[in-house]
């Protein structure tokens, strides 16, 4: 037969109860205490493979929407809580000497570990048509400058709500879907 314990049915959560208040005090796990990554996040660039653009040049409604997607880009990214944000503005000194960003082939890992930040993020918008837009984000390690992620969305219309529509897609779907990768 089994045998009995002489403790009451609850008699063990006493010493339990007494340790509550020293608990308290206990960090919540490695990632309670853990300090996120200082994203840089680089100025949206565009670029217009439009017959469009090559007869007209830059429109200020699109260079408005670059700055526009940017802003909500950092907002959702700066609401998780994942990263320490730094936007680097259009004038920086280190934007010059890189020129296009979506084409250096990891420049701005440099430009973004002299800012003191550890993870660096770029988008650009590749304008096909005024129907067909693709919105390209990715991120790399400013010290290694190995990319930690990428993506890229088509978005059908050239209006502030298609790429704004396309941008939190990228962010909330694809971005902090795949984020096993971009938080070590």
């Amino acid at each position: 037969m089994g045998s009995k314990c002489s403790a009451g049915p609850i008699d063990w959560l006493a010493p339990v109860l007494r340790l509550g208040p020293l608990l308290a005090w206990l960090p919540l796990g490695a990632a309670g205490a853990a300090t996120p990554p200082t994203l840089a996040i680089m100025p949206f660039e565009l670029i217009d493979t439009s017959l469009e653009g090559e007869m007209d040049g830059t429109r200020p409604d699109q260079t408005a929407r670059l700055a526009l997607i940017q802003a909500e880009l950092t907002r959702l990214l700066a609401e998780t809580g994942r990263y320490q944000i730094m936007a680097v503005p259009a004038d920086d000194p280190g934007l010059r000497v890189a020129g296009s960003l979506h084409g250096c082939n990891g420049c701005e890992a440099g430009v973004a570990r002299k800012l003191g930040a550890d993870q660096v993020l770029i988008g650009w918008v590749q304008k096909v048509s005024n129907l067909i837009l693709n919105l390209n984000v990715g991120i790399r390690d400013a010290t290694s400058r190995s990319q930690l992620f990428a993506a890229s969305v088509d978005i059908r219309g050239n209006t502030d709500a298609s790429w704004l529509h396309g941008i939190r897609y990228l962010v909330k779907r694809r971005l902090l879907q795949d984020n096993s990768k971009l938080v070590r």
